[in-house]
């Protein structure tokens, strides 16, 4: 019985899972947790995720596997000198320094619609290039060093294999590599240093069932971004949208047609399979609630329980939960804001009102996607760690309107897994998923409520604080 190891590198922490090649049955799992990191100067030190995966490791079974595949968080930004040593922490992609280099980089190769036609996504705070920018800008003896920039994923499969590679997922993420035209634009970055030689500096992008060598024997496989593995992991499909609700969040779709949107709201990154996925990002999503729990004094699942006895609404409170800045919409410097408070307020109802500004938020990049011309008519998907809040998963059902489906465990971990058994058996992507049964959920179904006047309450919120 062949295995195969999946390396799931979130911000927060590692998970790693052991399964059976053929059939995906679980044979083992392990975790480890990463330093803390914060915005505006949200960093981790990359020997942090190496020693995460060596400790959930650790902890599965201890039969070798056959292939493994590790997906990991999407935008950091590594930079390594000549001799391949990290010259500086990793930028994380909820750091908003590189804010203000994103706008000028916008402007430099003349406005959005440039973008979206050079890469098919407008550059924000989050993305590789805009943090090479303040790279240049702010520490220009570390820029002077770097000789190659990798992501997290790239850097983590380069410790396994001893080459750095990447794949079309992970390189549509960087704001220089064309989904499109599925190749590095050096014209771009001659934005940021026109006199360095571009070339060489990135890691090469293999196809989704090229190898990226062998270790001991066994199969490394390219790898991919944390949501690109999601994708894999609940069998996504154009039309299904997947709603990842962790630290950060995303709603994303698969797409056989690349996306362009120049309002920049829309990403279009491509996935692990060969297909396209375009993206929205938020830049608060758990962070929000955990920030409302600790003030509450309660836990997660202290919050969740307050957040399900106030009624729809919140009973006129509403939070816009731009804590930390916002990437959609492109607001680095923005606070968050409670509203609609009287002296009779009780803590369920700010409960409330935090789940549902961030839900509120995820479903206008629902329709962003949807206003891009993107097909969203599909199953629904709540991952991430905020899919074990019951609040969550009736939020998002009720003000969607529609079903959610909430599977189990890590689809992350479960989609690299999925990606290590295709590229050992060198199988299409998706046969595998099939095979395996991915995409089983549970479904949570929407109730009768007054979505669209708890949505409005709430985009007059946010425009309030615009």
């Amino acid at each position: 019985m062949p295995l195969v190891l999946g390396i799931a590198s979130s911000t927060p922490a590692t998970r790693v899972e052991l399964r059976d090649a053929d059939t995906g049955e679980l044979v083992g799992a392990g975790h480890a947790l990463h330093p803390p990191a914060h915005p505006p100067r949200s960093e981790q030190d990359p020997t942090a995720w190496w020693n995460a995966l060596l400790d959930a490791r650790s902890q599965t079974a201890s039969p070798p596997p056959a292939a493994v595949a590790v997906a990991a968080q999407q935008h950091g930004l590594v930079a390594l000198d000549a001799h391949h040593r990290v010259i500086r922490k990793a930028l994380l992609a909820d750091n908003t320094e590189a804010a203000a280099d994103a706008r000028w980089l916008v402007d430099k190769l003349g406005g959005p619609q440039a973008w979206v036609d050079a890469v098919g996504t407008v550059p924000v705070a989050a993305l590789p290039i805009a943090k090479l920018s303040w790279l240049h800008r702010k520490e220009p003896e570390n820029f002077a060093r770097i000789a190659r920039v990798v992501m997290p994923h790239d850097w983590l499969t380069g410790r396994i294999v001893g080459r750095f590679v990447t794949d079309r997922g992970d390189a549509s993420g960087t704001g220089y590599w064309s989904p499109a035209e599925r190749r590095y634009r050096s014209d771009v970055l001659a934005v940021i240093d026109r006199d360095r030689d571009w070339s060489g500096c990135f890691p090469n992008v293999l196809g989704p069932l090229d190898p990226a060598g062998e270790r001991e024997g066994i199969t490394i496989a390219a790898g991919t971004g944390d949501i690109m593995a999601v994708a894999l992991g609940v069998a996504l499909h154009p039309g299904d949208v997947v709603v990842s609700v962790g630290t950060t969040g995303v709603v994303a779709t698969v797409s056989i047609d690349n996306t362009a949107d120049a309002s920049g709201a829309v990403a279009g990154f491509a996935d692990a399979t060969g297909r396209f996925l375009p993206l929205v990002g938020v830049l608060n999503a758990t962070r929000a609630t955990d920030a409302i729990a600790r003030l509450l004094h309660v836990d997660e699942n202290g919050l969740d329980q307050l957040a399900l006895q106030a009624p729809p609404g919140a009973g006129g409170v509403v939070l816009v939960p731009f804590f930390d800045g916002e990437r959609t919409p492109d607001r680095p410097d923005a606070t968050g804001t409670l509203l609609g408070l009287r002296s009779d307020v009780t803590p369920q109802q700010v409960a409330r009102a935090a789940v549902e500004g961030v839900v509120c938020g995820l479903l206008d990049g629902l329709d962003a996607l949807a206003a891009a011309g993107v097909a969203v008519d599909g199953r629904l998907v709540l991952v991430g760690s905020g899919a074990r809040s019951h609040a969550y998963q009736r939020v998002l059902a009720d003000l969607a309107g529609r079903p959610v489906e909430v599977p189990r465990g890590d689809p992350a971990a479960l989609g690299a897994c999925v990606q290590a058994s295709a590229v050992l058996a060198q199988r299409p992507l998706q046969d595998v998923t099939d095979a395996w049964g991915a995409g089983k959920a549970r479904v949570v179904e929407p109730g009768a409520i007054d979505a669209p006047a708890v949505r409005a309450q709430n985009a007059a919120a946010r425009d309030r604080k615009s």
